[in-house]
């Protein structure tokens, strides 16, 4: 019997709030014990443990969604766990299986059924399986032993007013170094980012743009998302560069707009002084689905792509087509529904 939760679907946000039970698996002499579900958030671990010292940690997003029927998915989780995997390996930690990987998110949405928002609100139950290097250690070298966790939280509706485009500006600083780990998950790379966000952010921006950090003219990330952008003859162009996080929900607005839109679709590389062969641009990933762009300035200009207040046309169709997908109400590609037996 589910308990009812006493929140304000419409007020909650995007902050931390304690749920009722997390699951914890350690990792020690080779191998994975059986994982549980504990009510404590907090972790012991040694003064010594290489999270702390040297960044040997990894993690995770992905959602539940209420359906209209009411049962509960979860979106491509497949996927993040492939995702952890290649950030387990390099960075020289033991890879989680795919299946203790889904079974533990399953785990968690189950024992905290009740924090799924309900259908219709805009919000839904965010989840964050991590991994931690720990043990008693103090060279660099990888750690002796390994948390993996996973925990939720019931997050609000990204746009609180709609979604409305924000501005970014293009940063100096790098997010990632040639052949680094800016194609990863870890750490270190959102580490790196705040004092570029701090700064973008005094000066009034949503974030900032990063370059590749080899020759500085070309587009990869939009602060920790993926960017996009739609041509005048209806093509979805992203950025493809190995230091860029491959984005679930940008793969996935990739097949939507081929599939479900009938748009031609590039990954190619996007040079930062050719903004005006697009009309339309974004950034995606999972927390906002699409965050549109107004406008990016570059070299002290602003270019503004569709309009600063209106989201354009192809934009809002792909964040519909992909969000309709995601609570059940338009029927999903093969694979991408995993549904959470109550």
């Amino acid at each position: 019997m589910s308990k009812a939760v006493n929140i304000d679907w419409k007020t909650i946000g995007f902050k931390y709030i304690k749920t009722d039970l997390r699951y914890v698996s350690r990792w020690k002499d080779g191998r994975w014990d059986a994982g549980e579900l504990v009510e404590d958030n907090m972790l012991r671990i040694s003064e010594g443990s290489t999270a702390l010292h040297y960044g040997q940690a990894c993690f995770e997003g992905l959602k539940a969604y209420r359906a209209k029927e009411g049962g509960i998915h979860l979106f491509r989780p497949d996927q993040n766990a492939k995702r952890m995997q290649e950030s387990c390996r390099r960075v020289l930690m033991p890879e989680m299986p795919v299946e203790k990987f889904i079974d533990a998110c399953v785990q968690v949405v189950k024992a905290n059924r009740h924090y799924v928002p309900p259908y219709g609100t805009g919000a839904t139950l965010y989840l964050r399986p991590f991994m931690i290097g720990v043990g008693d250690n103090i060279g660099v070298a990888p750690a002796p032993e390994y948390l993996f966790c996973v925990f939720c939280i019931p997050v609000g509706a990204y746009f609180k007013g709609g979604m409305i485009p924000v501005n970014f500006t293009v940063s100096d600083h790098d997010r990632a170094a040639p052949h680094g780990t800016g194609a990863v998950k870890v750490g270190g790379n959102y580490a790196s980012s705040l004092l570029p966000h701090g700064l973008a952010a005094k000066r009034g921006f949503a974030d900032c743009i990063y370059l590749d950090p080899a020759t500085h003219t070309k587009i990869e990330e939009v602060g920790a998302a993926n960017f996009f952008g739609i041509t005048g003859s209806n093509r979805f162009v992203t950025p493809q560069s190995p230091s860029i996080l491959p984005s679930i929900t940008k793969y996935s607005l990739m097949q939507v707009a081929k599939d479900y839109l009938g748009m031609d679709v590039e990954e190619r590389d996007v040079y930062v002084d050719r903004l005006d062969e697009f009309t339309e641009a974004g950034a995606c990933g999972t927390a906002a689905v699409i965050t549109p762009i107004g406008g990016i300035e570059y070299k002290g200009k602003l270019h503004v792509f569709y309009s600063e207040k209106e989201v354009g046309p192809v934009t809002r169709k792909l964040y519909d087509t992909l969000c309709g997908i995601q609570l059940g109400d338009i029927r999903a590609p093969e694979g991408w529904i995993f549904e959470v037996k109550e």
